[in-house]
Formats: C-alpha cells, sequence, structure tokens
C-alpha cells in the first residue's frame, strides 16, 4: 500500500509540475498577437515622429541662421564691412584684409553647415538686404513648402 501511496505522489506532483509549465510562458500566438499590436502602434506613430524630426531641423536651420546674422554683424562692427569675397570662412578664419579682426567668431566650423549637411548660402553685398543668408531647406533647391521650404535672414 505504502508503494501505491508513493507512486500516486510522484504521479500527481508530475501533473502539478506540467501545469506549471505551461502556465510559466508564452505561446506562440500570445507572441505573434503582441507583435501584431506593436506593429500597429508602430505605423500609426512613425509617420508623427518623422514630422516632429523635420520639424526640428526647419526650427533650428532657422534659430542658426539667426546666429549667424548676429555674428556677421559683431563682424562688421569690429572689422568695419560684412564679410565679402571670402564668404562665411571669413568668421573662422581672418582675411588679409581684416586687421581689426578679433575672431574666431565661431567655435566650430560645423555652425557654417545647415541641418541637411550643406553649407548656408551667404550673398554680399544682398538683394534684401545688406547680405543674404539662406538655406533652401531639405530638397536643397528653391521654393518648396514645409521642411523644403526655404529659410532665409530676411
Amino acid at each position: 500500500m505504502q508503494a501505491d501511496a508513493t507512486i500516486y505522489h510522484q504521479a500527481a506532483g508530475g501533473a502539478r509540475h506540467q501545469a506549471r509549465r505551461r502556465e510559466a510562458g508564452f505561446t506562440l500566438v500570445e507572441l505573434l498577437v503582441v507583435l501584431i499590436i506593436l506593429g500597429l502602434i508602430a505605423a500609426f506613430a512613425a509617420p508623427q515622429v518623422i514630422k516632429f524630426v523635420g520639424g526640428a531641423k526647419t526650427d533650428s536651420a532657422r534659430i542658426q541662421i539667426e546666429r549667424l546674422s548676429a555674428v556677421l554683424d559683431l563682424y562688421r562692427l569690429q572689422v568695419g564691412r560684412y564679410p565679402g569675397d571670402e564668404g562665411l570662412n571669413a568668421l573662422m578664419e581672418q582675411p588679409a584684409d581684416a586687421p581689426n579682426w578679433d575672431g574666431p567668431y565661431l567655435k566650430k566650423a560645423d555652425s557654417l553647415i545647415d541641418p541637411w549637411g550643406r553649407p548656408y548660402l551667404y550673398r554680399f553685398p544682398g538683394e534684401h538686404g545688406d547680405y543674404d543668408l539662406y538655406t533652401l531647406g531639405a530638397d536643397g533647391q528653391e521654393g518648396g513648402e514645409g521642411e523644403s521650404r526655404d529659410l532665409t535672414s530676411w
């Protein structure tokens, strides 16, 4: 009788152990459902995230143009004129004909690159003011809307 009780006890313990094992993990179907839900969330959220990233680049370019405009005005106060043929490089390296140059006016040459990886465009004398400072936006072409619009100092 003792042997029968031991066998019954082991059999019952084994069944409980298997039941716990099944409860401890996830089935393949449950994992697939979770992955599908995460995919749907990502599909709806990704366009919004991309929109905000594009807007951040546009905002960054606008702020950088304002900062560069202030630096150009400081250059003019010290040198007596805006940079000419030397362009925006005059803010980093002293031109030969600028004895009152007190630069560099920028810490990094990266400040002369727009958020899309292209140099800011500078024209002196400007068509819209003393100088024109601008970027052509994400598309690199004149005109455009949204992220592709031109950002200017005027």
